[in-house]
């Protein structure tokens, strides 16, 4: 039978100020390896270092607009459209507009901190 998942597990952000991820399958809230579904609501402002993962990470904005850093420029993507980055791919996401953004990510294979690979703050 499917298995319905009634309330996604909040975990702890980086960058600043905090945003909300809500992971509906992944490591913490289903034991998925293989990839992981989540919902963030980052506030006007917020903004994490650069980080290299070794995931592809498919993004969906929902609301607002996030903005995705890499070391060939920049996108702003807007609710209604995605951004995909490769493995490896050096990227760093923030949400610089006044209203914040809401977006799915999901990562294939899932999310776990140690393959994340942030930079510091000052790199």
């Amino acid at each position: 039978m499917p298995r319905l998942i009634e309330t996604p597990q909040v975990i702890t952000a980086a960058g600043e100020p905090p945003k909300r991820i809500e992971e509906y399958a992944g490591r913490v809230a289903t034991g998925h390896t293989g990839v992981s579904v989540a919902r963030m609501v980052s506030p006007s402002g917020w903004s994490e270092p650069f980080q290299s993962p070794e995931f592809e990470e498919i993004t969906v904005v929902l609301r607002g607009v996030l903005r995705v850093e890499s070391d060939a420029g920049v996108l702003e993507v807007a609710a209604g459209q995605a951004v995909v980055a490769s493995p490896g791919e050096r990227v760093r996401y923030s949400t610089p507009g006044p209203e914040g953004a809401e977006y799915l990510a999901v990562c294939l294979p899932a999310f776990t901190p140690d393959t994340v690979h942030r930079e510091d703050e000052g790199a």
